[in-house]
């Protein structure tokens, strides 16, 4: 039995991983297609200039295609690029050239890239490994997110596939819930 929310964390951590190991990659592509539409649906994105969303890596669900729509849509698209000592900012992408492999081999947007000041976000899509039903989710435990969202006052949503969200989710005092977790 853990003892403390880190090992609380680690262990929910590996079950996740386990479990969405067994899921198709069929199960995969309806469950991100449908969370791409109900995110495209939502008023606060329908109305967003500019917006943060992330590359979904591993078991995350596939954001490419929200990336393409939504620059296709003459949104201004921000992807995270990590900074040192754990930080984050968010810079201004046009498509995937200017990408470059991030601290973690994730495409990140290159320095040549223009920053989006978090005040001039409407909306970020926060990613995670699961989430709960008051909105606060499960990272892969770099608290990157945690400490951006702690300044932001704009609109907030998680993809959760239904499997995934959780009665409640380990968490203290540093972790910042979304306002909205979306299903599939």
């Amino acid at each position: 039995m853990p003892s403390t929310i880190a090992e609380e964390k680690a262990e929910l951590r590996a079950w996740i991983q386990a479990e969405s190991a067994f899921r198709s990659p069929a199960a995969r592509r309806v469950s991100d297609a449908a969370l791409h539409a109900r995110f495209l649906a939502l008023p606060q994105v329908r109305l967003a200039r500019t917006l943060l969303l992330f590359w979904g890596v591993g078991t995350e669900p596939d954001t490419l295609p929200l990336i393409d729509e939504l620059l296709a849509q003459g949104k201004r698209v921000a992807l995270p690029r990590c900074l040192p000592h754990r930080g984050m900012e968010a810079r201004l992408i046009r498509g995937r050239e200017g990408l470059v492999p991030g601290a973690f081999r994730i495409p990140e947007p290159g320095e040549d890239c223009p920053v989006a000041a978090r005040d001039e976000i409407d909306v970020i899509l926060v990613p995670n490994l699961c989430c709960d039903r008051e909105g606060y989710r499960l990272g892969h435990g770099g608290g990157y997110y945690d400490r951006y969202l702690a300044g932001y006052r704009g609109f907030t949503v998680a993809f959760c596939p239904r499997f995934l969200l959780l009665d409640r989710v380990p968490r203290d005092e540093r972790d910042v819930p979304v306002r909205l977790v979306l299903t599939d």
